[in-house]
């Protein structure tokens, strides 16, 4: 992004004139650039000219990208596998409950539950979708707010002011002042002020506002930083005042290519791995039921479609549409007990869950399926700013000048922080400063325009960081005898008393190229001096004298002058930013400056005169600076470590300073060789092989880097398939934050941009939140992979359950109303209560997953066809013994009086009606009586309303025991008991209540096909349904084995290697 014009190609046809596209108006003098737009800063354009200029350059504003139409946002919902298979089994049996609605009564009112609640079920999923979807391009809004809307623009000779800014054309002369949005992107003409600083901090990701001038840089391909003579759109005047000529208007202004940046991303986003393997999971279920339901036809065709051999040849074909649509209902029964359809809303609760529990580390999720991505993140690409360290500037170490001219004393300052109380100074004089650390407290407390506030339970700093720092420290120094008492409320209390004693007189700008800032202050005895702070060497090369201990002046020779280099050196090998002080009596004709009015003040409206005044200095210490690293950040980047996870800083700072933050972190190791491992943005992006440097094991370093060069990492990740968490805060950061898996924005210092085009915000800008939210993900997913396993298990128990009563000829045991019930009700509850699993310990030491890591391995699917199979099995085994038995284990079944058939009767059921002397007595069921005088075959339909409540109520006892299995993939339950998840129970509880519900209210029981049951009859429930539990633990303790013999396996080799 940093190239300006040079980024952009010119688009044909758009362009003509080329200004936009390629001339670097950076590295141009004013007269070049004056001449190049056609533009003069005495007259600006004329009107005739700007109506031209908006020909070919259109308005000054960011395109408007029109999103898909809420129609397409709809359709795209239905992408989803398992979502189309819902929606054709809802119109399938829209369809068929529509043919028998046409026979009236109260079954065919019921018929029509079933495919209205999957209706709701497709209604409620694409409303989500599609909120989520209009969520999307809210970064783009976002970044139009930060737009200038008025501008001071010269045109026909003439100041226009409030102009609306979108008229603005190339060419244009523009005035900025204070606190005035930047409109376009422009060159500075000249300054009207003695300086200017902008704030640059949303483009560039710098802390600090920037000096700008209206000087010409050489060098052509520069980064944004470096060109000091342009200002860009969306940035904010803090400093001063200048006339510009607009170079970049719209799209071709550098918060433009972001814009666009930002969109293109945003056509990038890819399925989150679990999505990916839904639907995968989707379409082998497709396969299956295809394949189950053509299975069940093809075993009944005999029932619906008969014939006889005549002469060898088949004939009298008989076909029967009652029961052909008989058997289809079946299949679709099997479609429905399928399809889990109750799972994508408990996978939706269990995010939300997630995004609870995250809220309260600090973590806040936006988007609900980053809380499952973030458990698969195998790279974290960090900024250094304010994330791994605090962004809270602080003095680490004070040098001042000994006894003698060879000596200096150094101290060593604690604390991280603004707060003047946080830390100390060690084997410092408090309360018994000399005349050289008074000096030094001095300039540091009034050479200064700062101040730090309390906000809340934090210190901040209004103005400059290190100018804060440097404040904070005066606070540690404490002030001399004389002044002891002062008022211990106040938070700057000793800069304060020093700029009380020396009041500011008059400002001398820092500006670059003498890299100082000075300020003239008179004494209470009414005498002035200049007080200098700035870079070492430059104060050095300005300085004559230096002042010792006991505050007596002495010349600064070479000897003097190389120590304190020397202490420079090893300071700045530390990465410290460092700070020289000095100060001069004698002033000359500013002896007596007290004003404007004063005859000198004329030299201090040219700062080309600074760096005369600030010579014949006396030099008297330095101070050495850094942003620290969090405290907490070093077990951070160990537990990544442990857990796999690779981290990559990725910061704006120079190399050095980065890399002694990194060997400070850990994210190197202190001895450990980083040639390899360290790259500037410009320096990464020049090698041939740019994978192979970021497959290295271990962490990574990428300096003075641009937002492209984020965005080209995290592109280059992705496609060797890591899984990449990308932080930022700036609006130059948004690109990168949309294209990554996971964007986290900075949420203290973050801009509405980042957090708009972000999955999740950092509430407290810190790191460890994230390694936190990491592992908060990866314990989601597993307590996910938990409920998805029981839930599918459930339907391959029902499948097996409609399968088996199909291939025995058997009355159907459950309507698709039932399992519908079951799979969206009463599996609900326990579903989500296994989203409350507790983590496991050792969840933050495993590798990350793999975003193609199966979700169902063959051992586990193994696993659940067995259980499926003994669902099946005892669903279909209880309607059986209701018919065929008076008793089973003891339990008496005849107290109803129903009539006991054999099971021959029972499989061909479809013949009653040519069996003779066939009769059936009444039976009760709670307060009512079923009779057949009539119809004695209507015990097979109407008549088995006792045996399939039995076959209802074991698949729900069934389902809460194997819910109690889904606790732990291979855990035992007796090392891993109920109660360690009490939520399960509590859900379990909340399922057998709503299935009593259904049972015991007579109007939800006619509804739903089913009658009370005795206490007999829910013993022989029990007695059923139990022992899937024994059957789980043995496979389970298979599992256990063949993990263990598999490590077993895995150590030998390693010992072997």
């Amino acid at each position: 992004m940093g190239k300006g014009g040079q980024d952009e190609g010119r688009k044909p046809g758009s362009d003509p004139l080329g200004f936009a596209s390629i001339f670097p108006a950076w590295a141009r003098s004013v007269e070049e650039c004056e001449a190049e737009f056609k533009a003069s800063a005495e007259h600006g354009l004329r009107s005739d000219d700007v109506v031209s200029m908006r020909r070919v350059y259109g308005w000054n504003e960011l395109e408007k990208h029109s999103g898909p139409s809420i129609w397409q946002l709809v359709l795209e919902q239905f992408n989803d596998t398992l979502v189309r298979i819902l929606l054709v089994a809802a119109v399938v049996s829209f369809v068929l409950a529509w043919y028998d609605g046409d026979e009236g009564g109260e079954m065919g009112i019921t018929a029509f539950v079933e495919p209205l609640v999957i209706f709701l079920i497709l209604i409620v999923n694409a409303i989500v979708g599609v909120w989520q979807e209009n969520n999307a391009e809210k970064a783009l809004e976002a970044l139009k707010e930060i737009q200038s809307e008025h501008a001071t623009v010269k045109r026909d000779g003439e100041w226009i002011h409030n102009i609306p800014a979108k008229e603005l054309v190339p060419g244009d002369i523009v005035q900025l002042r204070v606190g005035d949005k930047v409109p376009a992107d422009m060159r500075v003409l000249h300054l009207i002020s003695s300086t200017l600083r902008v704030e640059q901090g949303s483009l560039t990701g710098e802390n600090a506002s920037v000096n700008k001038t209206n000087q010409r840089v050489e060098a052509e391909d520069t980064d944004i930083q470096g060109k000091e003579c342009m200002v860009f759109a969306g940035t904010t005047v803090v400093n001063g005042s200048c006339v510009c000529l607009v170079t970049h208007i719209g799209m071709h202004t550098e918060i433009g290519k972001i814009h666009s940046q930002i969109h293109e991303a945003s056509q990038e986003d890819d399925d989150t791995p679990l999505k990916k393997k839904l639907n995968e999971f989707g379409e082998a279920l497709t396969l299956i039921i295809g394949v189950i339901c053509a299975l069940v036809w093809l075993i009944n065709v005999k029932y619906f479609f008969t014939w006889e051999y005549v002469n060898g040849w088949p004939g009298n074909f008989k076909f029967s549409f009652e029961k052909c649509t008989y058997y289809f209902e079946i299949a679709v029964a099997l479609a429905v007990a399928a399809i889990p359809e109750g799972l994508p809303a408990v996978i939706t609760t269990c995010l939300a869950l997630g995004t609870r529990k995250m809220a309260q580390k600090n973590a806040l999720v936006r988007k609900l399926p980053s809380v499952e991505t973030l458990g698969c993140t195998t790279v974290i690409c960090s900024d250094k700013t304010g994330t791994l360290t605090t962004n809270q500037m602080s003095a680490v170490k004070l040098v001042a000048i000994g006894r003698w001219p060879d000596a200096v004393r150094e101290f060593k300052v604690d604390g991280t922080t603004y707060d003047p109380h946080d830390g100390k100074i060690h084997d410092f004089p408090v309360g018994n400063l000399d005349a050289n650390l008074k000096m030094i407290a001095k300039i540091a407390a009034v050479c200064n325009d700062a101040s730090v506030a309390h906000s809340g339970q934090q210190f901040v700093a209004n103005g400059m960081s290190t100018e804060a720092a440097l404040k904070v420290l005066v606070e540690k120094m404490g002030v001399p005898e004389a002044a002891q008492g002062l008022p211990s409320d106040e938070i700057l209390r000793c800069c304060d008393w020093w700029n009380k004693t020396a009041q500011r007189v008059a400002t001398l700008e820092f500006d670059r190229t003498r890299k100082s800032m000075g300020v003239i202050v008179k004494s209470e005895a009414g005498s002035n001096s200049l007080l200098v702070k700035g870079a070492v060497e430059n104060l050095l090369e300005r300085s004559t004298f230096v002042q010792l201990l006991d505050g007596s002046v002495v010349l600064l020779n070479e000897s003097t002058k190389a120590l304190i280099l020397d202490q420079l050196r090893g300071m700045s090998t530390n990465a410290l930013r460092c700070l020289g002080f000095a100060y001069k009596d004698e002033l000359g004709e500013f002896d007596t400056y007290d004003g404007p009015h004063h005859p000198a003040h004329k030299l201090l409206l040219d700062p080309s005169n600074y760096s005369s005044i600030e010579s014949g200095l006396i030099f008297v210490g330095l101070v050495g600076l850094r942003d620290p690293p969090r405290a907490e950040v070093h077990r951070a980047i160990e537990d990544c470590r442990a857990a796999g996870i690779r981290v990559m800083v990725i910061t704006g700072d120079n190399k050095e300073t980065a890399e002694a933050i990194c060997r400070d972190i850990g994210v190197f190791r202190s001895s450990e060789d980083i040639t390899m491992k360290s790259y500037t943005g410009k320096e990464f992006m020049a090698l041939t092989d740019k994978k192979s440097v970021l497959r290295q094991k271990g962490g990574l370093l990428f300096s003075r880097a641009e937002p492209k060069h984020k965005q080209e990492i995290v592109r280059l990740l992705k496609e060797d398939g890591e899984v990449v968490a990308m932080t930022g805060d700036g609006v130059n950061d948004a690109p990168a934050l949309k294209l990554a898996d996971i964007g986290i924005a900075m949420g203290i210092t973050g801009t509405e941009v980042a957090k708009e085009a972000s999955d999740m915000v950092l509430a407290d800008d810190n790191f460890s939140t994230i390694v936190a939210a990491v592992g908060e993900g990866r314990s989601i997913y597993n307590n996910m992979k938990a409920f998805i396993r029981y839930m599918i298990s459930s339907n391959i128990g029902e499948v097996a359950s409609i399968f088996l009563t199909s291939a025995l000829g058997i009355p159907e045991g459950l309507i698709p109303v039932q399992l519908l019930w079951v799979n969206l009700v009463t599996d609900g509850p326990p579903a989500t209560a296994l989203g409350f699993n507790p983590p496991d310990n050792d969840v933050m030491k495993k590798p990350p997953r793999r975003s193609d890591d199966s979700l169902i391995t063959p051992w586990i699917l193994f696993r659940y066809m067995v259980i499926g199979l003994y669902v099946g099995v005892a669903t279909v085994g209880i309607f059986i013994i209701w018919y065929t038995q008076g008793s089973f284990m003891g339990i008496n079944l005849t107290g109803d009086g129903h009539t006991l058939v054999t099971y021959s009767q029972l499989s061909n059921w479809g013949q009653c009606s040519t069996w003779s002397n066939f009769k059936v007595s009444p039976f009760s069921a709670g307060d009512r009586t079923f009779s057949f005088d009539t119809n004695p075959c209507d015990y097979f339909q109407a008549g088995k309303i006792k045996a399939t409540t039995l076959s209802l109520s074991v698949l729900v006892a069934i389902e809460m025991f194997n819910s109690l299995n889904a606790l732990s993939e291979d855990g035992s339950l007796l090392s891993m008991p109920p109660w360690v998840n009490p939520w399960l129970l509590i859900a379990m509880s909340v399922s057998f209540g709503l299935h009593f519900l259904i049972l015991y209210v007579p109007f939800l029981a006619q509804v739903f096909g089913i009658v009370p049951l005795s206490v007999n009859e829910w013993l022989l429930v029990i007695a059923v349904a139990f022992p899937v539990v024994l059957i789980d633990e043995v496979l389970k303790f298979v599992g256990r084995c063949m993990n263990a013999s598999r490590l077993g396996s895995r150590s030998g080799k390693s010992k072997d290697e």
